[in-house]
């Protein structure tokens, strides 16, 4: 499967998500719902929206839209990766690494390597880690039941119908939400510290059950404290842009 050309349709897809936040976009059909706004948490209660056929929109944008649900967490998940595309996750995390390294006093003999700087092979490797860390984020509030569980996996089907990617797809939104299966995916530091940013990007940080989740990530994927914090940094930042 080509994982990096489906989350840059995903990611990418998110520019509507967050143009229909507060209401209907100016490019919205006309007898067409507020629709995909309300896929983040406004009128019709988030996933009830696309159920009662009210979501629209393209396909990519209604599956995102089933992987944000009704979080409120989106004003991070916004700006920095959807209007960039999955290259943006790579410039912050390189810009992460370049702060955190600073401000140690330490320098590296080469740069980062993270996927905004990598060839397409390694690019795919990177993208397969950070779908799965989207995912399992996603989840991570305990509240994605067995009918979005369903919708999800449709919509994806929908975007790539690859026997093995459905496979794959079906095995991660239903495996018990574990942070430690989560890390195994990240073979480099840089990636680890992409699927770290991927999953800020998607949790509600004031939600006690997810802070948890991303605490114990950044635990499994053995990120030093002083890094965790600035790859946060720099989706605030981002996000405040």
């Amino acid at each position: 499967m080509n994982t990096r050309g489906l989350l840059d349709q995903l990611l990418k897809s998110g520019q509507d998500l967050l143009q229909n936040q507060a209401g209907r976009s100016p490019a919205a059909k006309p007898g067409a719902s507020g629709g995909l706004g309300d896929l983040l948490g406004g009128k019709g209660g988030g996933l009830g929206s696309l159920l009662s056929g009210a979501g629209g929109g393209a396909l990519a944008a209604g599956a995102m839209g089933l992987l944000l649900g009704n979080k409120k967490a989106r004003k991070y998940g916004g700006k920095a990766l959807t209007y960039g595309g999955l290259a943006a996750l790579g410039v912050l995390a390189y810009k992460a690494y370049g702060n955190w390294q600073s401000k140690q006093g330490a320098t590296s003999a080469s740069e980062p390597q993270t996927l905004d700087r990598l060839p397409p092979a390694q690019v795919e490797q990177h993208s397969q880690a950070i779908l799965k860390a989207l995912v399992a984020a996603a989840k991570s509030d305990g509240h994605v039941d067995e009918r979005e569980r369903a919708l999800i996996e449709g919509e994806f089907v929908r975007l790539d119908n690859d026997p093995q990617f459905q496979h794959w797809l079906h095995a991660e939104l239903n495996k018990p939400l574990d942070p430690a299966d989560v890390a195994r995916a990240a073979s480099t530091p840089e990636m680890a510290a992409e699927m770290y940013i991927a999953s800020v990007m998607m949790v509600d940080e004031e939600h006690f059950m997810e802070r948890a989740y991303l605490d114990e990530l950044a635990r499994q994927l053995k990120l030093d404290p002083a890094l965790k914090a600035e790859l946060e940094n720099q989706v605030r930042m981002a996000a405040a842009q």
